[in-house]
């Protein structure tokens, strides 16, 4: 069962929580984070990303870099843009896109929850990523992002958490610049602790929906202090990391869009030769290609939109992870056909968030002559039952929308 504790957030005084918060380190480039570090000093990306305040020849994983946040971190508590809660809370986390609107409880999940299998995982992590994070965990002594987790809520904590919302003013309430609006609320009542604390006990599975990197990291580091700390009791503040549980089914996944440069020496009609082979082929012309159903997808050539279903034969009698719309597109196509032997590692692939246009999807094959594929959103219902089967899915094969900010909850490890 579920250890979802709460804890002391380090977070923005309220009037500074829109100037603070940012998007995870991940999704900006180093350029893209120094443009809006350079416009906004408190910005939490020169915690996430501080390297942007370093020479531009300084080397990424350059320990100065990790220093550096530390430094950045230290600095927004001591001039008074962050503070520490007295007590230990948790905190309603709401975000509004679109007109949907999803809301999920912020607190810390145990290390050993990880571990055992009770906190489930569907991606594999890249080792150059985890030392990443891990060394700026360990620096900063903190977990300065958050754990995107889902689960199947029991119907007393939403209950909770809606009569709360209704009764409570929010801390936090502000809308970001990609029209996102985010509010939070501080949940410190000691019965509504004690009884939230007790319905996150009854929960026997949650999953990782984004975050494998900063989850792996955290769990590292909460075991090194455990080797440095033999004694350790269980309760310290480093055998847990920062999340933010969700109900599973009121998250809003998006395509993850494929781009490859190149058609690995094919001429466009032979492609299209190819592509016969496992797929119904139709063109729909210069119209962007919404696909609107499992095992289908639009794909981008030449100048040209065209609608792709796979014949049932393709994906009928495949596992779980083989039926996926993505498996699908790399065991027919993006390996055999486009020579994509690897797409965690190919340079050739460019994996691309649905949240931009298909335009932009045809933009960028254009550029090198390539091929787009806009595919169908992989859903929670594919997801669980991958990961409670201990299964792996294919890299990029989900893309969260909104994204959750960095910089509204701190969890100190020490």
């Amino acid at each position: 069962m579920a250890i979802f504790r709460a804890f002391q957030a380090v977070r923005p005084v309220p009037e500074m929580a829109g100037r603070v918060a940012a998007l995870p380190y991940d999704v900006v480039s180093r350029q893209e984070a120094k443009e809006i570090g350079d416009k906004n000093p408190d910005s939490f990306l020169h915690v996430d990303r501080a390297e942007m305040d370093l020479d531009p020849s300084v080397d990424l994983y350059d320990s100065r870099v990790y220093e550096k946040a530390r430094e950045n971190l230290d600095r927004l508590v001591e001039n008074g843009t962050m503070l520490q809660d007295e007590k230990p809370c948790y905190y309603i986390y709401e975000l509004s896109r679109k007109g949907k609107t999803q809301t999920g409880l912020v607190g810390v999940s145990s290390l050993d929850d990880y571990l055992n299998g009770v906190i489930k995982k569907h991606e594999l992590t890249r080792e150059d990523k985890e030392m990443d994070r891990i060394h700026h965990v360990d620096v900063c002594d903190a977990n300065t992002g958050p754990i995107y987790l889902a689960c199947r809520y029991p119907a007393r904590l939403l209950k909770i958490m809606k009569d709360w919302k209704t009764e409570h003013l929010p801390v936090y309430d502000f809308v970001a610049e990609d029209g996102v609006a985010h509010r939070v609320w501080m949940i410190d009542g000691e019965n509504e602790i004690r009884e939230i604390r007790r319905m996150t006990e009854g929960i026997s599975a949650v999953y990782i929906a984004d975050g494998h990197h900063r989850a792996a990291s955290a769990v590292k580091v909460g075991l090194k202090r455990r080797q440095e700390n033999p004694e350790y009791t269980g309760e310290e503040e480093f055998n847990y990391f920062l999340s933010v549980m969700f109900p599973f089914d009121h998250l809003t996944i998006l395509p993850y869009n494929r781009v490859v440069r190149d058609l690995n020496g094919l001429t466009g009609k032979a492609f299209l030769g190819a592509v016969k082979f496992n797929f119904e082929l139709m063109a729909v012309g210069h119209f962007p290609c919404k696909p609107v159903e499992r095992h289908c997808m639009g794909m981008y050539l030449q100048g040209e939109w065209y609608h792709l279903k796979a014949w049932p034969d393709v994906y009928e009698k495949k596992d779980l992870v083989g039926q996926l719309d993505v498996s699908v597109l790399q065991e027919r196509i993006l390996g055999p056909v486009l020579g994509i032997r690897d797409p965690r590692t190919d340079e050739r692939i460019r994996f691309v968030g649905g949240s931009h246009k298909l335009r932009e999807l045809a933009a960028i094959a254009d550029e090198t002559g390539g091929v787009a594929f806009a595919m169908f959103p992989t859903s929670m219902e594919e997801l669980m039952p991958i990961a409670d089967a201990g299964e792996l899915m294919p890299p990029k094969s989900t893309w969260f929308e909104p994204k959750l900010l960095s910089g509204l909850f701190i969890h100190r490890l020490s």
